[in-house]
């Protein structure tokens, strides 16, 4: 008994905008004519793939495409579409909502040439009311 995989979404070649330019380097006139360079763009990650590395534009399609998915952008894009379509989005969201709450973060503040704590201030601030008589 075989597993299927299913397919929760798919990316096609017009999720990604394409420009073309004159590459550099070696490739004589050839690679001086044409615009073999190839800038792919994958807007709602914003990760960026190019390739000049072939005098061939199809060839640096495929490399830049390449780049382009391999980026840390991408791939962070990826994870949250796969999981917003299992369903498991936005309990990855509260669990991060639940990780920032203040009762789980320490604010420190660089005060006097020190670095000190919330609490260390509210007990500062406490005690320089209660000299000037300001409860």
């Amino acid at each position: 008994m075989s597993k299927e995989k299913e397919l929760l979404f798919s990316i096609t070649e017009r999720d990604f905008v394409w420009s073309y330019s004159r590459g550099s380097g070696k490739g004589g006139q050839k690679r001086n004519k044409t615009e073999s360079a190839v800038h792919c763009k994958h807007p709602p990650s914003n990760a960026l793939g190019y390739s000049d590395e072939t005098r061939s534009q199809h060839k640096n399609k495929r490399i830049a495409f390449e780049k382009c998915i391999a980026t840390k952008e991408f791939k962070a894009w990826h994870k949250i579409e796969i999981a917003k379509h299992m369903g498991t989005h936005q309990i990855m969201v509260d669990k991060v909502e639940d990780m920032i709450r203040p009762k789980n973060l320490k604010v420190e503040i660089f005060k006097d040439g020190r670095w000190n704590s919330e609490e260390s201030l509210l007990s500062i601030s406490d005690s320089e009311e209660q000299n000037t008589g300001n409860l």
